[in-house]
């Protein structure tokens, strides 16, 4: 199994074992105390992510993690009186199918909370939706800010959705992590920026550049690509001609892959630097080349003791599919709605509709130890722990090259 992004601290397992289970005939799993008393019924946990298309490597593992903490869940009868249920909705990283996907699930009234998305541009078009309905959503993998603080996120944030909260960290962290690294630590002055137009990279690729200058560095160069462009020679005559140092590309591993070999191909042999959007194993099997750099969010899975049990859980599963970048935070998402659900209801309460505002406190609330580290929300919905990591491609596959918070 690749080796992912997860944050340092010990994992979830204590808010989960609630008090002993009822024996009293059931669905649920076997625990010491006896059966699960499921007599209630069955609540939902939706899942928004991608589950075919480009993006699908990362989507899988959210689903299969969250699907993961349910099933602990289940067996430990966190949630007393019901069988909890996961409810994947593929949105191919679309914003419209996103909606569509959204629509679905609010129209379900055992829906408790939906984990995602995936992209920030589909994050756009689900909130909406989620918050009309007053269901949780907790996402493993947004990064744009402007999701939970506003479009003036940095001078008068503003939060837009109660509803709405995250488990990773976000590109104002990220994308100066990024420049400090390559300016301070990689020595590249002068850099060319090639971005895919969408949310994510855009965003990403702004707070980037704003920190290079700052840290006395040059954006020689900065190209537009389509997510869905295959030939990148144009834009890669255009900023060879500026003679970087190295490439930021502020999009997602389909094309930064490609990018790379292109690159390479073209003679031009600098780094090619990406976000989270590019740390996947596909990067390095799309052309993804030795030198290349991207931040994550969190600290290396190998490097947390911590993470061992949930990755273990996991493999223990056998999935098909690797748990990626972002299953350690969708399993932390999953579990932060299941926690906050058993709070919400209690020993005897039962769920209906008007009971979503109370779940939504309750996630506000949330605090524990989890796979990725500390697990807590701020008042604005982000999560309170900042780490990142710096990889680099090395012998062809992702290293750990530097952890920490950036500085400011």
């Amino acid at each position: 199994m690749r080796k992912h992004s997860v944050k340092s601290a010990a994992i979830v397992v204590g808010v989960l074992l609630v008090a002993a289970c009822s024996t009293n005939k059931t669905e649920g799993g076997s625990t010491a105390g006896g059966s699960c008393d499921t007599s209630k019924g069955t609540l939902t946990v939706g899942v928004i992510a991608p589950q075919s298309g480009g993006l699908s490597a990362l989507g899988l593992g959210i689903k299969n993690s969250a699907q993961l903490a349910v099933d602990e869940a289940n067996e430990k009868c966190t949630v007393k009186g019901y069988k909890l249920a996961v409810d994947t909705q593929d949105d191919e990283a679309n914003p419209a199918k996103g909606a569509q996907a959204a629509t679905k699930l609010a129209s379900d009234t055992s829906v408790v909370g939906v984990i995602g998305t995936l992209n920030s541009s589909v994050a756009q078009t689900v909130q909406p939706i989620l918050f009309e309905k007053k269901i949780v959503q907790v996402s493993p993998a947004n990064t744009n800010p402007s999701l939970t603080r506003g479009e003036n996120f940095a001078t008068a944030p503003a939060r837009a959705f109660a509803n709405y909260f995250r488990v990773c960290t976000t590109d104002d962290l990220q994308g100066p992590f990024a420049a400090d690294y390559l300016v301070n630590d990689a020595g590249k002055k002068k850099i060319a920026i090639i971005t895919d137009g969408k949310t994510y990279g855009e965003g990403l690729a702004t707070e980037f550049a704003a920190r290079v200058k700052a840290k006395g560095g040059e954006i020689v160069a900065q190209e537009k690509v389509g997510e869905k462009d295959t030939d990148f020679a144009g834009v890669i005559s255009t900023i060879k001609a500026a003679n970087p140092e190295a490439l930021y590309y502020g999009g997602e591993y389909p094309q930064g892959g490609p990018l790379s070999k292109q690159l390479k191909d073209a003679q031009l042999n600098i780094p090619l630097m990406g976000g989270d959007g590019i740390f996947d194993g596909k990067f390095i099997e799309l052309g993804g080349k030795d030198g290349d750099l991207a931040t994550s969010v969190g600290a290396p899975t190998e490097s947390l003791p911590s993470a061992k049990t949930f990755v273990d859980a996991y493999s223990a599963k056998k999935y098909s599919d690797a748990y990626g970048a972002y299953g350690a935070f969708s399993y932390d998402a999953a579990n932060a709605i299941i926690a906050s659900l058993a709070t919400t209801l209690g020993d005897g309460g039962e769920w209906s509709e008007d009971k979503r505002d109370a779940l939504i406190e309750a996630v506000g609330k949330y605090s524990a130890s989890g796979a990725t580290g500390d697990v807590a929300f701020d008042e604005f919905g982000d999560s309170t722990n900042k780490v990142l990591t710096v990889y680099q491609v090395t012998a062809g596959a992702w290293k750990d090259a530097k952890t920490g918070e950036f500085a400011g």
